[in-house]
């Protein structure tokens, strides 16, 4: 089982999860049940990733077998940038709860403060990259005009619901981090950003462990995502599994790879992580890696140093719709 971390609402949430990004539909239902079995507890879901109905088939079986019970669980959903406007926030997470078979989530993030146009889920769910079909031939994005407190009010009204256990934030620089807790009746639990040695982010990190917001990271190996995804910076980028600093470092240590240098790296700065792998011994290690190994502080230093501002998810790319966040 993950070390724990108690979020500033009181709530316990595992340090390690299973990210389902890009985990096939095909495969999903079983992933996350051998995930179970395995002693995962955290699974990082959303809108956008289009597979939540075989995330929940996976929860049903677990549950079902007797393996846990759904308090066992921390069930995490986001909010998709179509659905920001107050009117829609709840339409979104309806149709998660839905798809995921459940009547809460543990945490429910924003997934990018950027607020497309509205897309019914009647004309297509998930809307990912996609405003309308007019904008579809023209290959634009349109926004909509919504202020990212509205939305969060919103999302504040789903805890009073129940529906959702905590509010998170996800790619969030620090200025909207700091604008969200200016402006929040509840306080959000957690920040969720791209975090690897090639983009560490020390100032985010300090400013969120000052008030108590817990970074959790994604994209842990750096370009290795995103070469899955055609991304041709990432192409070019030195995989990090391959670095000559990470090998090093694991060499030091007894049976430990470099993939478990990159995450334990993050766990002992405090950030919690959501790995994903289809191989049940690479589940295994991924989940007991504070167990595994603890890195020397000059090591970790090392790897830190490591730091070029490198940022694979950045929405100026998004069909050259030049959205500013992080400039």
């Amino acid at each position: 089982m993950s070390a724990l971390v108690t979020l500033n609402n009181g709530l316990k949430m595992p340090l390690v999860g299973l990210g389902c990004w890009k985990i096939p539909t095909s495969t999903c239902a079983q992933q996350i049940y051998d995930a179970i079995k395995v002693g995962y507890r955290l699974f990082d879901g959303a809108t956008d990733y289009g597979n939540e109905k075989e995330v929940g088939q996976g929860i049903k079986r677990a549950i079902d077998e007797g393996l846990v019970k759904r308090e066992d669980l921390f069930i995490v959903s986001k909010l998709w940038n179509n659905f920001h406007h107050p009117d829609h926030v709840k339409l979104n997470l309806q149709r998660n709860l839905k798809d995921l078979g459940l009547d809460y989530v543990d945490l429910y993030y924003i997934h990018f403060p950027i607020a497309f146009k509205f897309v019914s889920p009647d004309e297509r769910y998930p809307p990912g990259m996609y405003t309308g079909k007019e904008d579809e031939a023209k290959g634009i994005l349109t926004e909509e005009n919504v202020p990212l407190i509205d939305t969060y009010r919103a999302m504040e009204k789903l805890v009073d619901e129940g529906l959702i256990k905590s509010i998170g934030i996800s790619n969030y620089n620090g200025g909207l981090v700091a604008d969200t807790l200016r402006g929040c009746r509840i306080k959000p639990v957690a920040l969720q950003i791209e975090h690897h040695p090639y983009l560490t982010q020390e100032k985010l990190l300090e400013y969120c462990k000052i008030h108590d917001v817990q970074v959790v990271a994604y994209s842990s190996f750096g370009p290795q995502s995103f070469v899955d995804c055609g991304q041709e910076m990432a192409k070019n980028t030195p995989p990090l599994f391959d670095h000559p600093t990470i090998k090093k470092i694991a060499d030091k240590y007894e049976a430990v790879t470099t993939s478990q240098v990159l995450l334990r790296w993050a766990t002992q700065r405090g950030v919690a992580i959501i790995p994903k792998s289809s191989k049940k011994e690479r589940l295994l290690e991924n989940l007991t890696i504070d167990q595994k190994v603890t890195l020397a502080e000059e090591d970790l230093r090392e790897i830190s140093a490591l730091n070029q501002n490198l940022r694979f998810n950045d929405p100026w790319d998004w069909n050259n719709s030049k959205f500013p966040i992080f400039q």
